[in-house]
């Protein structure tokens, strides 16, 4: 690329107070592009109207929505409202003087807004199975990247989708989309996008066989992973203290899972297959319950194993099995660093950013051998079938019982990880956008 492009992407996952993955992924590449040079704009659908005040609009956009209508109710306006707008909805622009304060947003040179713009997105395509179509006002940028597939397209830009897998038809019981709605909107996508871009070069296989995208139009970019410097090198005598102090954990004598706890993350299957090992120092799940949670967790419940119970904000009975709901992303990377052994059993994941931020901090990994997971842990985490739980606990055993295994996984893990440091992220988005000729 020759000069700095005008680039937008989307906020819908940075707008959720608690993101997912995705967010980070958002968050990521706005910082990415910024280091690369290019003017970035971060374009939302947060439901706020525009007001000739500047001051007001700026304090609108920054504050949560608060009244929420019937979804019967609301899909009504929406189609009412479209309507009237034979040719598309027209963003506004979000004043960031600073007056009011923010933290944890991505990085942008500009910020728009088009009032409810995801979901009126979703009605228009159940209606008539066509785009929505939004335009900036003044010049359009030269490329919209959007980071989720939004049946949405951007006039006058060069529009690119991320998907970062396709778990929803791979899996489809893992997780709730409306399957049908789902698979319509991936496969207009799949012919009107300019470019798709994904997350590996499995998710990227999926793209090219279940959708039947040609191979150069589909561009694997990988995601790129990085942690504070200060929280990686922490003293390890502050480390310990924190768990211990923290959680009641010794440090080096308990295992980890971390992530939302849904049918994906197979954690129940990690639950019998710790359970079946006979390893002593105790399991701890880190996550919040998410869609599908009870059956994943109904061995806890089960009489003879003993479950976490809270006795106050951060102090918790010691059991063999603890379940966190949350834990603020300091003490959560101290507890990987203090973990003997990282458990990432998943059924599927597009890219499993949790698995490298484990192994970057030289966590010994046990992960799944399907999906994108062997592709990014090489040979420096061991892989299991994660339908089989006896083979995920011999290798809990052998995490546990093997010093020169654990020993020779945390020196490989962080030079694994290394592969996708943000440097080498922003070489293929590069790379991505000088093909596009933006």
């Amino acid at each position: 690329m020759t000069r700095p492009a005008r680039i937008v992407i989307d906020g819908y996952n940075l707008a959720i107070p608690q993101g997912t993955g995705v967010a980070t992924y958002a968050r990521n590449l706005s910082h990415a592009l910024h280091g690369l040079g290019h003017q970035v704009g971060v374009l939302y659908g947060k439901n706020i109207g525009p007001t000739k005040d500047t001051l007001a609009r700026e304090v609108d956009f920054f504050d949560p929505p608060t009244a929420i209508l019937p979804q019967w109710l609301s899909d009504t306006l929406r189609a009412i409202k479209l309507s009237h707008r034979p040719f598309g909805l027209k963003a506004w622009s979000v004043p960031v003087s600073g007056a009011v304060i923010s933290q944890g947003m991505p990085y942008a040179d500009e910020i728009w807004n088009v009032s409810d713009m995801f979901q009126m997105a979703q009605v228009q395509h159940q209606l008539t199975h066509q785009m929505l179509q939004v335009r900036l006002p003044g010049p359009a940028p030269d490329i919209m990247h959007w980071t989720y597939p939004f049946p949405i397209q951007l006039r006058g830009a060069k529009n690119i989708y991320t998907l970062h897998d396709l778990v929803p038809m791979r899996l489809p019981a893992t997780t709730l989309d409306n399957k049908r709605r789902y698979l319509r909107i991936a496969r207009a996508i799949a012919a009107k996008a300019d470019h798709i871009v994904t997350v590996s070069e499995h998710s990227r296989r999926d793209i090219i066989e279940l959708l039947g995208v040609a191979p150069d139009r589909v561009t694997n970019t990988y995601q790129a992973v990085d942690l504070p410097a200060a929280l990686r090198n922490k003293p390890v005598d502050l480390v310990r203290n924190e768990i211990a102090g923290t959680f009641g954990l010794t440090f080096g004598e308990y295992f980890l899972f971390f992530g939302a706890i849904e049918p994906k993350k197979n954690i129940g299957r990690l639950i019998e297959a710790y359970l079946a090992s006979g390893v002593k120092g105790p399991l701890v799940i880190v996550g919040k319950k998410a869609w599908k949670s009870e059956g994943e967790l109904r061995l806890l419940f089960n009489d003879h194993i003993q479950y976490l119970q809270s006795e106050g904000p951060y102090t918790f009975t010691r059991h063999r099995v603890m379940q966190l709901e949350y834990a603020p992303f300091p003490l959560l990377v101290s507890l990987i660093r203090g973990a003997r052994g990282v458990l990432f059993p998943s059924l599927y994941e597009g890219f499993g950013l949790p698995v490298l931020e484990a192994m970057l901090l030289g966590a010994p990994v046990m992960t799944s051998n399907t999906s994108s997971l062997p592709e990014l842990v090489g040979d420096a985490a061991l892989t299991v079938d994660p339908y089989n739980t006896a083979a995920m606990a011999q290798a809990i055993q052998a995490l546990d019982s093997d010093a020169a295994l654990r020993a020779r996984l945390s020196a490989a893990a962080p030079l694994q990880a290394d592969l996708f440091n943000p440097s080498r992220y922003q070489d293929r988005l590069q790379a991505l956008y000088a093909r596009l000729g933006a």
